[in-house]
C-alpha cells in the first residue's frame, strides 16, 4: 500500500463519508477562481471540528502527505491548488459562530464561517455592530485571516492584520494552539498571531478566530464624480486625505474599467476616469464631508458629481464598482481573469499608475484599471484566452513589469491577493535576504514541509 492509499484508508476510519475521493469533487478542490492551472488533490476532508482537523495532520504528518486547507476557493493565486498532491481539509463545515460580545465588540468564530454570515448574525442580534473588512466576494473568514485580505473599506476599518485578535491554529505535527486574547493590546511573547495571519496556511491551519467588530455608523453617503485624466483623480485622492476627510472607501476606475461596467451593466458613466467614495459617521458629518470633498475634485477639474444618502441609491451608484471584475471578463468571452495587485504609499500612487499605463499600451488584450486608491492599492485584471501560452505569457511579463515599479517606488508585490504560487519570485524581490528568515520559520514549524507545500516561499 501506498502512503497516499495508507492516508486514505486511515482518514476514512475517522471520518467515514466525510472523506471523498469522487471525481467531481477532486476536480472542485484543484483550483480557486485564478488562472492558475487547476491540480488534484488525492482526497477531500470535511471535518466538523478542530479536533478532528488535528486528527487529519496527525495521520498526514506521519505519512508525510502534504495538506491543502481549502475555503471559498475565491482568491486568485492559486493558494489552493494541490501542485504536489496531498489531502484537501474543506473548512466550510466549521460554520459555527461562537460567541459575540456586544459590550467588548468582538466575536469567535469558527474558520468555515463567512463575513456575509457574520454580518447577517449580528444583523439579527440587532446590535449595531459588524465585521468590516470586506474583500468583495463571501469569503470565508479563515481564509481572509490567511491571505491577510483587505478590500474596499481597508482605508477605515483596516485589513485582516488590524482585525484579528486571536487564532486557534493547528500545526504540522498535529497540535494545537492558541494565539491571542480578546483584549485589545498586549506585549506577551512573540506575536504569533500575527505571524499565522497572511501564512496562506504554509505554517498551520486556522481553525477559529476572534475578530474586532465595529459599531454601525448612523448614516453613509455615496459619491462619484469623474475626471480629465488619471493623475487629476490620484491628487485628488491625496489632497482628500491629506485634509483629514474621514473616508470609508475610496475606488478608482480608469476609462477602460469604465467602458466595461457601461457594457455589462448597461450604465452610462463618463468614459473617463473616476473616483467611487462613501462616508460613514453622523447624518450631519458625512453630508458635511460629502460636500468638502465636491470643493476638492472641483479643484482637479472634477465633473458630474453625484452623490447619494438612501441606500437603494448609494447602490445603484457603486454598481459599476461591484461589477467590475466580471465587466472586465465580459469583454471577451470564455476569457479567465489574470489580476495584479500592487500597492504603494499613497504619494507615489499617481506616479506607480502612470507608470503602469504606459507599460499597458504595449498590449492589444484589454487592460482596465482599478483600485483601492485610499490606500494606495490597485490591480490590473487581464481577460485572456486560457488556451493560449502566448497571451498567458505577456500579461505574466507586463505584470511584472507593474510589480517592479511598485517596488521601486517602496511599494510592495501585493497589497491584498498574497502569494500563493504567482508571486513566488516577486516576494524574493522584495524582501531579498528576509525570505531565508522566512523559510528557517517554515523549516522550524514544518520541517516536513506538508503545509500547503510550493506557496508562499519555495523551500530547498
Amino acid at each position: 500500500m501506498t502512503d497516499n492509499e495508507s492516508t486514505i484508508e486511515q482518514l476514512r476510519q475517522i471520518l467515514g463519508d466525510r472523506l471523498s475521493i469522487e471525481d467531481a469533487e477532486l476536480d472542485e478542490h484543484a483550483k480557486d477562481v485564478s488562472h492558475h492551472e487547476p491540480q488534484r488533490p488525492i482526497a477531500v476532508a470535511h471535518p466538523e471540528s478542530t479536533e478532528e482537523v488535528a486528527a487529519i495532520v496527525g495521520i498526514c504528518s506521519k505519512n508525510e502527505v502534504p495538506i491543502i486547507p481549502f475555503g471559498t476557493a475565491t482568491a486568485v493565486e492559486g493558494g489552493v491548488v494541490a501542485i504536489h498532491g496531498g489531502v484537501s481539509i474543506d473548512l466550510r463545515g466549521m460554520n459555527r459562530i461562537l460567541r459575540v460580545a456586544e459590550r467588548d465588540m468582538d466575536a469567535t468564530v469558527e474558520a468555515g464561517v463567512t463575513r456575509v454570515q457574520l454580518n447577517e448574525h449580528l444583523s439579527e442580534l440587532s446590535s449595531r455592530l459588524h465585521f468590516p473588512v470586506d474583500p468583495g466576494a463571501d469569503a470565508s473568514l479563515g481564509g481572509m485571516a490567511a491571505t491577510r485580505a483587505s478590500g474596499t473599506a481597508a482605508v477605515k476599518y483596516g485589513t485582516m492584520r488590524e482585525n484579528v485578535l486571536a487564532l486557534k491554529v493547528v500545526l504540522a505535527d498535529g497540535s494545537v494552539i492558541e494565539t491571542g486574547t480578546r483584549v485589545r493590546k498586549s506585549s506577551a511573547g512573540y506575536d504569533l498571531t500575527h505571524l499565522m495571519v497572511g501564512s496562506e496556511g504554509t505554517l498551520g491551519i486556522i481553525t477559529g478566530l476572534t475578530l474586532k467588530l465595529t459599531r454601525l455608523p448612523e448614516a453613509m453617503s455615496a459619491a462619484v464624480c469623474a475626471f480629465p485624466d488619471i493623475e487629476s483623480a490620484v491628487n485628488a485622492v491625496i489632497d482628500v486625505m491629506s485634509e483629514g476627510v474621514p473616508m470609508a472607501r475610496v475606488e478608482l476606475l480608469d476609462e477602460v474599467q469604465m467602458d466595461a461596467v457601461n457594457r455589462y451593466s448597461g450604465l452610462d458613466y463618463q468614459l473617463t476616469p473616476t473616483l467611487f467614495f462613501e462616508f460613514h459617521g453622523s447624518s450631519t458629518a458625512v453630508v458635511e464631508d460629502t460636500e468638502y470633498v465636491m470643493e476638492i475634485t472641483k479643484r482637479y477639474g472634477a465633473a458630474d458629481f453625484q452623490w447619494a444618502y438612501e441606500e437603494e441609491d448609494r447602490q445603484r451608484l457603486w454598481q459599476a464598482r461591484h461589477d467590475g471584475f466580471y465587466a472586465t471578463l465580459g469583454l471577451r468571452e470564455g476569457s479567465v481573469g489574470y489580476v495584479t495587485d500592487v500597492c504603494v504609499p499613497v504619494s507615489q500612487l499617481a506616479e506607480a499608475i502612470m507608470r503602469t499605463k504606459r507599460e499597458l499600451e504595449s498590449t492589444n488584450i484589454p487592460a482596465p484599471l482599478f483600485g483601492h486608491v485610499g490606500d494606495g492599492n490597485f490591480h490590473v485584471v487581464f481577460p485572456i484566452d486560457p488556451n493560449s501560452p502566448e497571451e498567458l505569457a505577456e500579461v505574466q511579463s507586463l505584470s511584472q513589469r507593474i510589480v517592479d515599479h511598485a517596488l521601486e517606488l517602496d511599494g510592495t508585490c501585493s497589497g491584498e491577493h498574497g502569494i500563493g504560487i504567482g508571486k513566488l519570485e516577486s516576494l524574493k524581490k522584495e524582501h531579498g535576504a528576509g525570505v531565508d528568515v522566512m523559510r528557517a520559520i517554515k523549516r522550524a514549524l514544518d520541517p516536513n514541509n506538508i503545509m500547503n507545500p510550493g506557496k508562499v516561499i519555495e523551500m530547498e
